[in-house]
């Protein structure tokens, strides 16, 4: 093995790591940081902060300035992606078990495939499609169930809608995002994505009498640093691996991220917030990620270029946590 392929190798591997464990901690520190801080203003403060800096290094690296109507798109998205998808999941887990989240979550292939069987160039589905389809959905109705309740209290059902939505809406938005006008820098495009679901987010925090009732001093240590931890880790350093494994990993061993970060967020949610892990939540798991793994493409062997640290648009699949 030449150094070049031991260098390529050890990046491979920082940045699988960072997307599955950063990604799949994510929900775990959202459940953190909403413990004593406003729940969309938090996400708000995360998200203008890693635009404005994703902004500023765009610009700095030579990306042309965005236009009006790139800024008009990038709201469209950013309002599908981090209002409704991200912003919904953060306002749930007041309610749910990170873990929990991070298995809803994991239904969004489901509804992209949805979404493109429903459109007008739509193509018929397999049979193998529809199945994982339905298996994915029935994963759905077991975890949210009657009976099956975090803690053993009563299980609030708008939270338990709201997270299925969520993943609804990241669909929707990724699918904008695929013919709207963007700049063509992907950290550009990241950064007017963030800065206008961001400030969305603060809007609705606004509109939920957020500021008025805002608190610096009932703000608990582990709240801060659990969203410092989302700006640094989980909004600027996931992005940039994963960007590069786009470029230069097979697709097909990119796309295991969807079935990882769930797992991990449950194992991380059971050891270090005691959140219950039943065995409703095992099988509901396993019909949930089951069903992505049969919508997963077969490997198809990529060329691998030169490693280009930039980070991925918001448009790029991933985690809504």
């Amino acid at each position: 093995m030449t150094e070049a392929q031991r260098a390529f190798r050890l990046k491979m591997i920082l940045s699988f790591t960072a997307v599955y464990l950063i990604w799949g901690s994510t929900y775990l520190a959202i459940r953190f940081a909403i413990e004593t801080l406003p729940t969309f203003t938090m996400a708000s403060v995360r998200f203008v902060i890693a635009g404005l800096v994703l902004y500023g290094w765009a610009r700095w690296r030579g990306a042309k300035a965005p236009t009006g109507r790139q800024w008009r798109h990038a709201a469209i998205i950013g309002g599908l992606l981090l209002l409704g998808g991200n912003g919904l999941v953060v306002w749930a887990e007041h309610y749910i078990p990170s873990g929990w989240a991070a298995l809803l979550v994991g239904t969004e292939p489901l509804w992209i495939v949805l979404l493109l069987m429903l459109s007008r160039s739509g193509e018929r589905p397999t049979p193998r499609t529809v199945f994982a389809i339905v298996v994915g959905f029935v994963g759905v109705a077991v975890l949210t169930a009657p009976g099956n309740s975090p803690e053993g209290g009563g299980l609030y059902w708008p939270a338990a809608v709201a997270v299925p939505l969520a993943a609804l809406s990241w669909a929707i938005g990724s699918l904008y995002s695929r013919r709207a006008d963007m700049p063509e820098s992907n950290p550009l495009a990241t950064s007017l994505q963030m800065l206008t679901g961001g400030a969305l987010l603060g809007l609705t925090g606004a509109g939920f009498g957020e500021f008025q009732n805002l608190d610096p001093s009932a703000f608990s240590l582990t709240s801060l640093a659990a969203l410092a931890y989302l700006i640094v880790f989980g909004s600027l350093i996931a992005f940039s691996a994963y960007a590069w494994m786009v470029r230069n990993v097979d697709p097909t061993l990119v796309a295991t991220y969807a079935y990882v970060n769930p797992v991990v967020a449950v194992i991380l949610g059971w050891l270090f917030a005691g959140e219950p892990v039943g065995w409703r939540t095992l099988i509901a798991g396993g019909f949930i990620l089951g069903a992505v793994a049969l919508l997963s493409k077969r490997p198809r062997k990529v060329e691998k270029s030169e490693p280009e640290d930039e980070p991925v648009a918001l448009s790029e699949p991933c985690a809504a946590g």
